[in-house]
């Protein structure tokens, strides 16, 4: 089975794939995880990952697409794979085509509105590790657990959280429409619990 899994950050798209790839004994393979990977190997490619990076550029298409061709083909992904993270373009989109289309595409539709609620929201103690929601602990400052002050991560300031989802929706309306015209496209209804979610992908994947 060769899965794509797009969804919007905050959607719980993390989650939904950790159950898929277990379910279905399918590598989560992240674009993210790839680069990391290959910088820590050294390998050709992570040399020139690193380079870009270290420069403040970011990787191009075709460097990224030769990432994933190489994870693609490593030994795990025989029997296929959850792709989370790529493409991020329809020239990302078109360039998989050609040496491992994905059979599938599971887009986790969900309420941008309470997306940027549920992130901004969100609040980090730096002592324990620990995350909260202003939701369930209300205006307290400090963590219920160890007492600590609590702080927003900086992807989960207003600012940042609004950019985020403006990028994402610009990027993957194309893709969304890629997909449909192949047939491929699932919607998901990403509002629900997580065992909903799963529930309703397991049905459709079967």
């Amino acid at each position: 089975m060769k899965l794509i899994l797009l969804g919007a950050p905050g959607s719980g798209k993390g989650t939904q794939a950790a159950r898929i790839c277990e379910k279905y004994n399918l590598p989560h393979i992240s674009t993210g995880d790839i680069f990391r990977e290959n910088i820590k190997n050294q390998t050709p490619l992570g040399l020139k990952v690193k380079a870009i990076m270290d420069s403040g550029n970011l990787c191009p298409d075709e460097l990224t697409v030769d990432l994933v061709k190489d994870r693609l083909a490593q030994p795990d992904c025989a029997n296929g794979y959850l792709l989370d993270g790529f493409p991020r373009n329809l020239v990302q989109a078109a360039a998989l085509d050609t040496f491992n289309a994905p059979e599938k595409v599971l887009d986790l539709n969900v309420d941008l509105a309470g997306i940027e609620r549920r992130l901004t929201g969100r609040r980090s103690c730096p002592a324990c590790g620990n995350s909260f929601h202003i939701d369930f602990i209300g205006d307290t400052k400090n963590c219920p657990d160890c007492g600590a002050e609590l702080i927003i991560r900086k992807d989960d300031n207003p600012e940042t959280v609004k950019e985020r989802l403006s990028v994402y929706s610009k990027s993957t309306a194309p893709l969304v429409e890629y997909y449909e015209k192949q047939g491929k496209l699932i919607a998901i209804n990403g509002d629900q619990s997580i065992d909903g979610v799963f529930a309703e992908i397991v049905k459709v994947l079967g």
